[in-house]
């Protein structure tokens, strides 16, 4: 199972030495894609060339049983050899994911978009809640975010907003927090204290790039119109906002949050683009056999994915039977306690194919 690892040593010397020819260094765009490269390699170097170690530890060890008569000798030897077999058990698992086939999206930055379900004005508010939650989290991670279009009700919070998050490895993070988001909880609003509960959707979708997706002019009809709803000066008095139809699909993007049309046509572009790769993707992951699906997970926008249950403090996510009693450090932010296990449970099921 791990022939591909065999010739690795040699694949992380070549790239060494091409990181370290003056040619390759003045190409930045070339060094970064090599050192990216060597990163990868490097790890999958260190971790098979620590297997192979181990193994031959392991064997040693065996024969020493075979030939050792002290009792505590072989007290000792015995230990050893349940503790590299232990780690033995870990290195393999560490390999098998690295024969897993990589998500092409995984490096990439993402498009955020979280939208009001039902609930009205408490679901408007749990959108402004969890996009706290997501930037908090974004700015321990090191990213940073870029808001692109939204559109604020009164109260504070948000009709839709959708934001461009940016950084290392974002998608591979937050590829599992699409669907429904329901909370539980008592409005701000509730006079009589009962609990009400509302539906958000979040959908995150790998930015695309313009070499990905060929957009003809010719399929795009844009209008230009005049910003509407809450803002400051220049709102509601220049026509900045811009409305994006990709006449082949349908789909129409709509931005107004910036004072400029150029700004407003390209935030829209970058929303269609990722709207429309995301759609391709969809149509691609809908033809996967139903087997296919089951170890992967559905991906349906519509499946409720997560609960928020206020009033007992706790978060619950379906999809892995996994709750936690820490509701008010989940929406500051600190989503590790729920993402990791997200991604090792993912994991776990790709790696049953290997079996």
């Amino acid at each position: 199972m791990f022939a591909k690892f065999a010739h690795l040593h040699e694949k992380r010397l070549e790239l060494e030495a091409r990181l370290a020819d003056p040619g390759v260094i003045a190409n930045q765009p070339e060094f970064r894609r090599l050192a990216k490269e060597h990163a990868q390699v490097l790890k999958m170097d260190e971790l098979y060339g620590e297997f192979t170690s181990l193994k031959e530890q392991l064997l040693e060890n065996q024969q020493l049983l075979l030939s050792e008569t002290d009792d505590e000798m072989l007290a000792m030897i015995k230990s050893d050899v349940a503790d590299l077999l232990a780690r033995q058990t870990e290195l393999e698992r560490e390999l098998k994911i690295l024969l897993l086939p990589a998500d092409p999206n995984d490096q990439k930055n993402i498009l955020l978009e979280i939208r009001a379900g039902t609930g009205g004005d408490e679901a408007a508010l749990f959108v402004a809640d969890l996009f706290r939650m997501y930037s908090r989290y974004a700015e321990s991670q090191g990213w940073r975010i870029e808001v692109l279009s939204s559109n604020a009700i009164g109260i504070g919070g948000f009709k839709e907003i959708i934001a461009l998050v940016k950084g290392d490895k974002v998608f591979s993070k937050l590829k599992y927090e699409s669907g429904v988001h329901r909370v539980q909880r008592v409005p701000e609003t509730e006079a009589q204290g009962r609990i009400h509960t509302s539906a958000v959707t979040v959908a995150v979708m790998p930015e695309a790039e313009e070499v990905e997706l060929q957009i003809q002019p010719q399929e795009l009809r844009i209008d230009i119109f005049r910003s509407s709803g809450p803002g400051g000066q220049s709102v509601n008095t220049t026509d900045s906002a811009v409305r994006i139809t990709h006449l082949p699909t349908g789909l129409v993007v709509t931005c107004q949050d910036e004072k400029s049309q150029h700004k407003n046509k390209d935030s829209a572009m970058r929303v269609l683009r990722a709207r429309l790769l995301d759609k391709l993707q969809q149509e691609q992951h809908d033809q996967i056999s139903a087997t296919r699906k089951s170890q992967i997970g559905s991906g349906d926008r519509s499946e409720r994915i997560r609960t928020y249950n206020f009033p007992q403090g706790r978060v619950s996510d379906h999809r892995i039977n996994l709750t936690l009693y820490k509701i008010e450090d989940i929406m500051l932010g600190k989503l590790d306690d729920l993402i990791d296990p997200l991604l090792s449970h993912y994991q776990a099921e790709a790696l049953k194919t290997l079996q």
